[in-house]
């Protein structure tokens, strides 16, 4: 089991551990050319720089990365990027694009996303020392092995010092913590509860950043819908998600389109008696969506079924 250790922005890690208790956050990068590649449930840890003594100041679990827009990281996660606004946060990119002579054919806008999830900031009195093998000139992360090593010092450290609160709050299921033990184990992969932000990110990506009705492209006009909402119980769970077109959203979320368990759209009747219109709707009647390509990643049934009995008109 490996576990990421990345260099983090003092700044990023004071802004965010203000906030308080947070269910998500985006560890974005000023460049999308460098992808990312984890574990999903993996822990992912914050270092700071020699400056404040390589100290690991938290942590996360890594849900996915994502490329995306400035604009869109912002509207996704706001102040959870680290930042109070969207102006502050694309201050902070351009400086550190500027500090690295960055340059790209590709949008100035794309950023590289690292989305995780039940994110843990400790007090300075509790930050850890960092890996004593991390190499002086390296600016990029670093893979560990959790159950050996400096990975394993690490990773324990963690767990003493969070590990009440987090089982308290449930965020850690009970299989990563032994209390019976006289040491904490290497944890074991587990999933991820995801927030709003994740959801939607996850969404997108899944449909291929595409309306699974209209195949409409258009990010601003894209939005992620929940099957059966949140406010009704309905988790952010990809299973519970739809990519829709904006005003598609809409009229889903009221009721007046439908998904059947066959993956085929429905359009009530009740868009006509209350508006006396539609006609832009109407001829999507009993067209088959676009689906993910994961089995894993397709709308649950029950969702659909729930949405059939309880929403549509």
């Amino acid at each position: 089991m490996e576990g990421t250790i990345a260099i983090t922005d003092y700044e990023w890690y004071e802004y965010l551990s203000s906030l308080g208790n947070l269910d998500e956050i985006n560890f974005w990068t000023p460049s999308s050319y460098w992808s990312f590649r984890g574990q999903i449930g993996s822990p992912f840890f914050f270092k700071l720089k020699a400056r404040y003594n390589n100290a690991i100041c938290g942590f996360g679990f890594f849900t996915r990365y994502s490329k995306l827009p400035d604009w869109l990281a912002w509207e996704t996660f706001q102040n959870k990027n680290g930042c109070p606004s969207l102006d502050s946060m694309q201050k902070r990119i351009n400086m550190i694009r500027e500090r690295i002579d960055y340059k790209s054919s590709k949008s100035k806008g794309e950023i590289g996303c690292i989305l995780l999830a039940q994110p843990v900031f400790f007090d300075k009195q509790n930050w850890i020392k960092g890996p004593k093998d991390w190499p002086p000139a390296n600016l990029r992360n670093k893979k560990y092995n959790l159950s050996e090593g400096e990975g394993l010092r690490i990773w324990n450290e963690c767990l003493e010092r969070i590990s009440p609160k987090i089982q308290e709050k449930s965020l850690i299921s009970e299989s990563i913590v032994s209390e019976n033990s006289p040491k904490y184990v290497a944890p074991q992969l587990f999933k991820p509860r995801l927030g709003q932000g994740i959801f939607r990110v996850t969404v997108i990506e899944a449909y291929s950043r595409a309306c699974a009705i209209t195949h409409e492209h258009s990010l601003p006009a894209l939005e992620a819908s929940h099957i059966k909402p949140f406010s009704k119980n309905g988790p952010h769970d990809i299973s519970n998600g739809i990519l829709m077109r904006a005003d598609l959203h809409r009229l889903f979320d009221q009721g007046y389109i439908t998904i059947t368990p066959e993956y085929k759209l429905e359009v009530s009747q009740h868009l006509k008696s209350d508006y006396e219109n539609g006609r832009t709707y109407y001829p999507l009647h009993g067209e088959q969506i676009s689906l993910p390509v994961s089995n894993n990643d397709k709308p649950n049934i029950d969702y659909l079924i729930w949405h059939n009995e309880n929403i549509y008109k």
